[in-house]
C-alpha cells in the first residue's frame, strides 16, 4: 500500500452555572371536518408541502390496522428509550454521584479546560471516548462525514466554529485528527464524478478533493477498496495541512503552544496509527511527520 503523502470538520459555548430553565412546548394537533384527516401546525418554509386527501371511505378494519402499527411504533421508541433511561440513571449512580468523581463532574459545571480538540467521523462505529477513553472535560469533539477539515477561505461552517473557540478560547494544546477503516464518506469522495449532480453529501465531501487526486495518481492501479484505505488516511493528511491556512493555529504552532496529530482506527482488527505534524518554522511550506505509533 501506499504511504500516505503530505499535502498542501451544537455546542453549549458558554461558562456558566446558572441553573437552566426548562420550557415545555406543547404540540397541538388541528383537526378539519373530514375525521381521516388531520393535520401538524408545521412551521412555514420555502416548499409548500401538498397534501392529499384519502380517496375512498375509511374503514374500520383499516382504522384497527393503523392503530395496532402506530401501538407497535411507540412501543419500539418506548423500548429504546427505556434502555437509554436505565444507562443515564446507571451512569448517574456509578459515576456522577461516586465520591471519586462528583467534585470533577461539579467543577465541570463551572468551566471546561480539555486538553485536546478531537476531529473525527460521525460514523456510529467511531466513538472517540469509547476507543482512546477520553473522560469529560478532557477532549473538545467534533464530529462529521469523513472527519474533514475545510481549509479557512472557504465559507464559514460548524467545524471552523468550533475550531476558533477550542484554540482560542479554550486554548487546547492538541488538535487530534481520526479517519478510520471502511469511511462511506471518503467511499462517496472517491466514487463522485464532476459532473454528479450537487447534493448536501458532494458539497461537504468535496472538501477532500486534494486527497482523492493524490490518490488517484498513486494508487489508480489499486483496487477501488485499497483506494478507499489510501485516501482514508490520505485525508487525514491534507486535513493536518488545511489547519495550518487558520491564521490563529498556525501562529501557536509556530510558537509551539499547539501540536497537529493524526490517527487512523482500523475496527477490522482494532488496531490505531497516530502520527504528529511537525512544521518548520524557519520554512513556511515545509512539513514532515514524527513520532509515528501503530497500536495494536
Amino acid at each position: 500500500m501506499a504511504r500516505p503523502l503530505i499535502q498542501s470538520s451544537s455546542v453549549d459555548l458558554h461558562k456558566s452555572s446558572a441553573t437552566t430553565r426548562i420550557l415545555r412546548t406543547q404540540v397541538r394537533f388541528l383537526e378539519v371536518d373530514k375525521p381521516h384527516l388531520r393535520f401538524l401546525n408545521l412551521p412555514s418554509c420555502n416548499s409548500t408541502p401538498k397534501l392529499k386527501a384519502w380517496k375512498g371511505p375509511m374503514t374500520l378494519t383499516k382504522e384497527v390496522v393503523d392503530e395496532k402499527e402506530m401501538s407497535a411504533v411507540t412501543e419500539h421508541e418506548s423500548n429504546e428509550f427505556t434502555t437509554l433511561k436505565h444507562r443515564f440513571l446507571n451512569f448517574k449512580k456509578d459515576k456522577y454521584l461516586t465520591r471519586k468523581n462528583l467534585e470533577h463532574y461539579q467543577s465541570l459545571a463551572d468551566e471546561q479546560s480539555p486538553k485536546f480538540l478531537v476531529i473525527s467521523c460521525a460514523d456510529s462505529r467511531v466513538c472517540p471516548s469509547n476507543i482512546l477513553g477520553f473522560q469529560p472535560g478532557e477532549a473538545f469533539v467534533v464530529r462529521n462525514i469523513a472527519n474533514l477539515v475545510p481549509p479557512y477561505e472557504t465559507d464559514p461552517s460548524e467545524v471552523k466554529a468550533a475550531l476558533e473557540f477550542s484554540v482560542n478560547t479554550l486554548k487546547v494544546e492538541n488538535i487530534l485528527v481520526i479517519g478510520h477503516s471502511r469511511c462511506g464518506g471518503i467511499r462517496a469522495l472517491m466514487s463522485m464524478d464532476d459532473e454528479t449532480n450537487s447534493s448536501f453529501i458532494r458539497s461537504w465531501v468535496i472538501n477532500g478533493k486534494a486527497a482523492r487526486t493524490s490518490t488517484k495518481a498513486v494508487a489508480s492501479n489499486l483496487s477501488f477498496d485499497h483506494q478507499c484505505k489510501h485516501c482514508e488516511k490520505e485525508s487525514v493528511n491534507c486535513s493536518l495541512m488545511n489547519l495550518l491556512t487558520y491564521p490563529w493555529i498556525k501562529e501557536k504552532v509556530n510558537k509551539g503552544e499547539l501540536v497537529i496529530h493524526g490517527g487512523y482506527y482500523d475496527f477490522v482488527d482494532c488496531s490505531f496509527e497516530k502520527w504528529t505534524l511537525e512544521k518548520n518554522s524557519q520554512v513556511d511550506d515545509q512539513v514532515s511527520i514524527k513520532n509515528r505509533e501503530f497500536w495494536s
